[in-house]
């Protein structure tokens, strides 16, 4: 009896949650916790929204997946690596599409294991991440390490473990994310020939867990094999993560790159089966010389564009990891109703086997049953038909029955608690320096002449001696005097006429008149009214306006305006 009672008491120990202090900096966040029966707790703290993400899902979550066998059916337990792992970019794409090249051209470096050529050379999948010795991890050994959120792929077994490896190296770019390089997606007859493992099944335990999902496409090979189909479809409900990179675009002329486009659009939309069209980068992401550098300006805005989107991942993870949790509770409580359901349904006695295949090939008519007694999303549901097989292998009389207090409870933790950690999620990013990936190829070419949009548009100029505008003032002096300056100057009225005949709109020419108009004295003289113009010429090539006029473009003959200079100042202000 004494050591019945010595297990419980340790029992009750270790259910009891951590309690921490805040200290007088007021760093820590924290909400009242209130539990079921309307008992009030003391205030549990957290430190960081990981912690509390971790917390919830232990005590909310986790014990309703555990009741109704959620880790058999959909995806295994969370782990505290998974919620304390960097952010992850997974790569997929068919075999020489450039996977492993992208990932060099990202870390301007090479990893341990790396691979590189025409035939299908990655045939394992790499996690690149940082270490402080360079070497390579063997997949048994990366299954069993408690700081690595990989524990739970040791389920594919050995034919997969042999076909996994760690990267580590010590790289800057590594110090924010990790990148996992999958073997080349096989087509034609390589296909049929099989890995050893669920290959679209490991896909999707890495959908679930990753920040970006990169699909990659080779301009000469838009065929989508149907093992690249079955890897897209894979990623079913994580189709805010994706991303399409279409690589050696440059190996096209823009007539065909357009073709090319076209073509895969059309493809992506027979697989990817969602209303809103994805997004789609063009480019040449290796360090060699363009081979048709007449895109060159589209192909260096695609990659600022991709690379601010993988340097936005860090600052957003927090958020990623609620968004995955709420998810997952959604699918938890779904599954849930479909196990009691079919408990609910079979006989006490005879004829169980019967039943169960009837309630399974009636797990449609089940699905819209549920939709409308509990009031939930089709889209909540998981597939039909992969439910269908699993369920061929269970007992249905041994499933349990519905406990509505653990459904309540996941009710209350995405009503309340999810809330409370929205507002810490935005706290934190208020307290903490904006995170960013940075090395490798991220540093390469945002400041100085090679940065994107360096010396054009409203930049052009900025390093000439003269006036950039000067070079084009005789054409638009001889259009200021047409229109009949008085003491040197036109008005509005007259200027407007001139303005409008550029068919841009009333907002963007009303921009254009106030940085123009330097003295703010309703009228321009001869520089001003070419520096309309020329903010004209500008904005009709595609480039944006600044807020305020650059110091490069102010009229020589305004530029001791001490007037002017405190205006601007202000207006800065």
């Amino acid at each position: 009896e004494r050591e019945r009672e010595g297990e419980r008491a340790a029992t009750h120990r270790h259910r009891t949650p951590l309690r921490t202090h805040s200290g007088s900096g007021g760093t820590m966040f924290s909400w009242v916790n209130k539990e079921q029966g309307g008992r009030n707790k003391d205030g549990e703290m957290f430190q960081t929204v990981t912690e509390g993400l971790q917390s919830l899902y232990l005590k909310k979550l986790l014990p309703l997946e555990e009741t109704y066998l959620f880790h058999d059916f959909h995806s295994p337990a969370l782990e505290a690596a998974d919620f304390q792992s960097k952010p992850m970019v997974l790569l997929v794409g068919q075999y020489s599409t450039g996977k492993t090249t992208f990932i060099r051209y990202l870390l301007e470096q090479d990893f341990p294991g790396m691979r590189i050529g025409p035939e299908p050379t990655t045939d394992c999948f790499i996690a690149v991440m940082h270490g402080e010795n360079e070497g390579v991890i063997p997949g048994n050994a990366l299954v069993v390490d408690p700081k690595k959120p990989f524990r739970k792929l040791n389920a594919f077994g050995n034919a997969f473990l042999n076909r996994f490896i760690c990267s580590q190296m010590p790289n800057q770019v590594l110090q924010s994310i990790s990148v996992i390089d999958t073997p080349g997606i096989l087509s034609g007859e390589k296909q049929r020939l099989s890995r050893g493992y669920d290959f679209a099944e490991v896909l999707r335990w890495f959908g679930e867990r990753v920040d970006r999902i990169i699909l990659l496409f080779d301009a000469h090979k838009l065929d989508i094999s149907d093992e690249f189909s079955e890897a897209i479809r894979a990623f079913r409900g994580q189709d805010d993560k994706i991303r399409v990179v279409l690589n050696k675009a440059d190996q096209v002329d823009t007539q065909q790159l357009m073709r090319v486009y076209g073509a895969l659009m059309w493809s992506l939309g027979k697989v990817i089966n969602t209303p809103e069209v994805v997004r789609v980068y063009l480019g040449s992401f290796w360090a060699k010389p363009l081979q048709n550098p007449e895109n060159r300006r589209l192909f260096e805005a695609e990659a600022q564009d991709l690379f601010r989107d993988i340097q936005g991942l860090p600052r957003n993870a927090a958020l990623r990891k609620l968004n995955d949790l709420i998810k997952r509770a959604r699918l938890a409580k779904v599954h849930a109703y479909i196990i009691s359901h079919l408990k609910k349904e079979m006989p006490a006695l005879f004829g169980k086997e019967s039943k169960k295949k009837e309630l399974i090939s009636k797990l449609p008519e089940i699905y819209l049953a549920l939709q409308r007694e509990h009031h939930i999303s089709p889209g909540d549901f998981p597939n039909v038909t992969k439910m269908q097989e699993q369920l061929e292998h269970y007992d249905f009389g041994k499933f349990p029955a519905l406990k509505v207090k653990l459904i309540e409870s996941v009710d209350k933790m995405l009503a309340n608690k999810i809330s409370g950690l929205m507002t810490m999620i935005r706290e934190e990013e208020s307290r903490q320096p904006a995170q960013a990936v940075s090395g490798g190829a991220f540093e390469g070419s945002q400041d100085g002449p090679f940065g994107h949009g360096y010396g054009e548009g409203i930049g052009a100029g900025a390093d000439a001696e003269d006036w950039i505008v000067s070079r084009d003032k005789p054409k638009y002096d001889e259009i200021f005097y047409a229109l009949g300056p008085v003491n040197g100057r036109v008005s509005g009225i007259n200027a407007k006429k001139e303005m409008m005949s550029s068919r841009l709109p009333n907002t963007v020419l009303g921009k254009i008149w106030k940085l123009a108009d330097c003295d703010r004295d309703g009228m321009l003289d001869d520089e001003e009214f070419a520096l309309a113009q020329h903010l004209i010429k500008v904005k009709l090539e595609g480039y944006e306006l600044p807020a305020e006029l650059p110091s490069h473009l102010v009229p020589p003959a305004h530029r001791k305006d001490a007037g002017f200079d405190s205006h601007v100042n202000h207006e800065q202000h």
